[in-house]
């Protein structure tokens, strides 16, 4: 059984390159396949391939030429639903192989994968999922598979699912990511700024809160996941000498007590690598003694989703956090000396004076990257339950996080100016 695994291209379009000449504001995703990485670690007794179209945009054609699959999968984003659409046509003209899609956007919106270049939509994590339909469909079951976590696409004809709650088991703990699947393009793989080679490595699955905007709960069927800490230790040596370890984690410190254990593991294991971690800012105020320790550990930057700078719009958004926390966040993370990747989200109701605002609360904090998305409602999401009636572009391309999707309150093109000129100033001194 030959089982090919694409990532999709960069594909994310831009209405303020394409509309006004502003390319500043163009969304670029970067890094490993991790999850593929994961699924192919799980399918030793077949040939697995993974092709990495961000990579090597020209590599389908090639990797056709001297391959051919029994079974595709597919992974993706938002923005990318499309292109993954679009390549489950292109390989069925190849060679007319299965074709499964999975990822956060097919366990959000399946329905949207329910076509005929399509067979099987894969939900959740997927990597005993995955193996198991796998499993079946090299036996010559592919007219009796009835797997939780699977549905086989009925084009035309409404289809039925449930989350997929995936538990500790689906996690597959004893194979590790198959990194060496990718070898050919681990150059590729780097803080650009710094020229310095990063790989990933995931310790936790979901997430412990429920922010209105986040499409992570579709990963884990709404649950919070933990890999041990035996597990990630090994993910990390795996990587060999790579320097810079991007654990891509929604939330690395959800668990306290475990977050814990993993920075004394990681102290012990003789790694000598620097980390980067997502973390809520009020668990660094809670903890900040864990944070020093997680210095000494070889913790580099810490990645918060500080949103919004006031507490009204933090509530709107179901954040369950203070503006008063971030600000105390910020100070205690300058102190220890880690640096702060902040995320905010723009909205598009913002007039000239919210960006004012927002672009003097990032002059005055000591915000080492400020990383400002606009407020997009995903499929899945509550916010897409509670604005899809305000929703004016429905083409998922420019889902990706810098596009309104709903009206601006400004004059478009004035939002975008502003959103760039922001974006400018506030990365004036940007550092990782």
């Amino acid at each position: 059984m030959n089982i090919l695994l694409i990532n999709p291209p960069n594909c994310g379009r831009s209405i303020p390159e394409e509309r006004y000449g502003i390319s500043s504001l163009k969304q670029i995703f970067r890094g490993e396949p991790l999850a593929l990485e994961e699924l192919a670690g799980n399918l030793l007794q077949y040939d697995v391939r993974i092709v990495d179209l961000k990579a090597d945009p020209d590599g389908l054609e090639e990797i056709f030429s001297e391959f051919v699959p029994d079974i595709v999968g597919i992974t993706g984003v938002t923005c990318e639903a499309n292109t993954m659409l679009w390549l489950a046509a292109k390989v069925k003209e190849y060679c007319q192989p299965i074709v499964v899609v999975g990822g956060i956007h097919a366990s959000n919106d399946p329905l949207f994968f329910n076509l005929a270049v399509v067979d099987y939509i894969v939900l959740g994590i997927g990597k005993k999922v995955f193996a198991d339909l796998v499993s079946s469909l090299s036996a010559g079951n592919e007219e009796e598979v009835f797997l939780p976590g699977v549905i086989r696409t009925r084009p035309g004809h409404a289809i039925k699912w449930s989350p997929q709650k995936n538990i500790t088991v689906d996690l597959v703990e004893g194979r590790p990511p198959a990194y060496n699947k990718v070898s050919r393009y681990r150059s590729h793989y780097i803080l650009e700024k710094l020229g310095i080679n990063m790989g990933f490595v995931a310790s936790a699955y979901g997430c412990t809160h429920r922010c209105s905007f986040c499409c992570i709960k579709g990963q884990a069927g709404g649950i919070y996941l933990t890999k041990s800490i035996e597990a990630v230790v090994r993910d990390i040596g795996l990587l060999g000498d790579i320097p810079v370890i991007r654990l891509v984690d929604a939330n690395t410190f959800g668990d306290v007590r475990r977050a814990k254990k993993l920075c004394t593991a990681l102290k012990e294991s003789g790694h000598q690598k620097q980390y980067l971690a997502d973390i809520r800012s009020d668990t660094v105020v809670r903890h900040p003694e864990m944070l020093r320790e997680w210095k000494e550990a070889g913790l580099r930057a810490v990645i918060i989703g500080f949103e919004e700078i006031s507490d009204m719009s933090l509530a709107a958004m179901n954040k369950a956090n203070k503006a008063s926390i971030n600000a105390e966040a910020i100070s205690i993370l300058n102190e220890i000396g880690i640096t702060i990747v902040g995320d905010f989200i723009i909205s598009p109701d913002y007039d000239e004076d919210d960006f004012q605002r927002l672009a003097a609360y990032l002059d005055a904090m000591q915000i080492d990257l400020p990383m400002i998305t606009v407020m997009t409602p995903l499929p899945g999401t509550v916010l897409y339950s509670q604005k899809q009636e305000q929703i004016v572009n429905h083409n998922l391309d420019y889902y990706t996080l810098t596009n309104a999707v709903t009206k601006t309150k400004l004059d478009e093109k004035r939002f975008y100016t502003l959103y760039a000129e922001l974006l400018e100033s506030s990365h004036h001194n940007a550092r990782l």
